[in-house]
């Protein structure tokens, strides 16, 4: 992947500028700036949405925001556990740049580094009202809470739902708000739904001002929890009560915004942080035609649903073009009349021109987990080195393997052998870019 460049980014706002002016009819009055909101679920499969191809789970709302938008085919988050997906989406860098390796517990003394350059910071410095309604995961002690990375306002709990292990000496999980526990344990079957009403109050009293609404659901992590209007409803279990839960949850956000005049100025995100959590058989969620889930580097761990809705501006379609959560950064900064700080590494690019349909040349994406490089894609080619572990207690092996991803999305066919000069290279890459990082901080815990 090119890495962007201060100079790219200012080149890039000035077309966008351009572009928003014609689109104004000429007018010489500056362009508002957009609105942001990224909806991130915890655990949601490639294939848990209708309009990724479930037929269990009826997601109506989602199915008619890819319809309106852009639905992506290849769209990954940067880890295929929690706290590093999140350190990556803020920092558009992989999380081994961030030290944030591996997932944090309520023993944990340390967390997202607060010298760290976030979105939410670079937005709040160009105007912008931020906020941060949902699970943060990224360190709860107060030096390492939203409101140390750039978020105004913060809502919701500060780790794991299944973190509150009396064994383990877990603290009963606390709801929080703007760093003070106001429930303790956190009523988790009313999170979702409290979790939707904030957002759309933050919407309301943000609507005069540019707005970052970053909204990490807790769901569907297990213990899986959803509120009695969908409870016992969905063909799929509990798990699909919980994901048609937050379907109607994104339907409240997308309706406030049409009815507060917005939608036409806000460009809308919906995500997931990482694959399913496959070892919980059906209370866990369904990575459709890809290997595996999560916690591996197999598609089904990464590769995940990416919805864009932006009215007016996006056109309607299906995009088999690569983007990932890295991408946001700089993509959202160039949109609101900014850059990322100088001297940032970026490891994402602006993905505006993609959005709006022009062709992408092929990218490079590179598969990071507990802080080792496991694989690496190149266009329609992705690479995996040699492995031995376990994953989630099942035992995982192989030798090099290589996948052409555009005829086996399900990587089920090994081409190595068949391509060993084109293994070679990638290998040879794969070490490149690992000598590229230098040295790269220690492992978080």
């Amino acid at each position: 992947m090119k890495q962007i460049t201060r100079r790219d980014m200012l080149g890039r706002l000035g077309l966008a500028a351009g572009a928003a002016m014609a689109a104004g009819k000429g007018s010489a009055e500056t362009p508002k700036k957009p609105n942001f909101v990224v909806i991130f679920c915890d655990d949601l499969g490639y294939g848990d949405l209708a309009c990724y191809g479930n037929t269990q789970i009826r997601t109506p709302r989602l199915d008619a925001m890819a319809a309106e938008g852009v639905r992506f085919t290849d769209f990954y988050t940067a880890a295929p556990v929690c706290s590093p997906a999140r350190a990556a989406l803020l920092t558009g860098r992989y999380p081994v740049r961030s030290g944030v390796n591996r997932v944090f517990f309520p023993q944990s003394t340390e967390g997202l580094d607060p010298a760290e350059a976030t979105l939410p910071k670079t937005l709040q410095s160009l105007g912008y009202a931020t906020a941060c309604i949902g699970k943060w995961h990224l360190g709860h002690l107060p030096e390492f809470l939203p409101d140390r990375h750039g978020f105004d306002y913060y809502f919701g709990i500060p780790y794991s739902n299944d973190m509150e292990v009396t064994k383990r000496g877990d603290p009963p999980l606390p709801l929080m708000r703007n760093g003070e526990i106001i429930e303790q344990p956190a009523d988790q079957d009313t999170l979702t739904r409290r979790y939707t009403e904030e957002a759309a109050a933050f919407i309301r009293r943000s609507k005069d001002r540019p707005f970052f609404l970053y909204l990490p659901h807790t769901m569907p992590h297990i213990p899986l929890h959803c509120g009695d209007d969908f409870r016992d409803k969905s063909a799929r279990g509990r798990y699909g009560d919980v994901i048609e839960e937050i379907d109607w949850s994104t339907g409240v956000l997308l309706d406030t915004l049409r009815e507060e005049g917005l939608e036409e100025n806000t460009l809308v995100l919906f995500t997931s942080d990482n694959g399913p959590w496959l070892s919980y058989g059906p209370d866990g969620g369904e990575a459709g035609p890809l290997r595996e889930g999560k916690g591996t580097t197999f598609d089904g761990g990464m590769r995940v649903p990416g919805i864009f809705r932006w009215p007016g501006r996006l056109q309607p379609r299906v995009e088999p073009g690569f983007a990932s959560t890295l991408d946001l950064y700089p993509t959202f900064a160039a949109l609101a009349g900014g850059a990322p700080p100088e001297g940032r590494q970026l490891d994402g690019g602006d993905i505006l021109p993609l959005l709006e349909g022009a062709q992408r040349p092929d990218r490079e994406f590179f598969y990071f987990h507990g802080g080792a490089l496991q694989a690496f894609r190149s266009g329609d080619w992705k690479f995996k080195r040699p492995f031995k572990g376990n994953i989630y207690g099942k035992p995982l092996e192989h030798g090099e393997l290589l996948f052409n991803l555009r005829e086996d999305p399900g990587e089920t066919k090994n081409l190595a052998e068949a391509h060993p000069e084109r293994t070679r290279e990638m290998a040879a890459r794969m070490r490149a870019f690992e000598a590229s990082l230098g040295d790269v901080p220690p492992t978080k815990k």
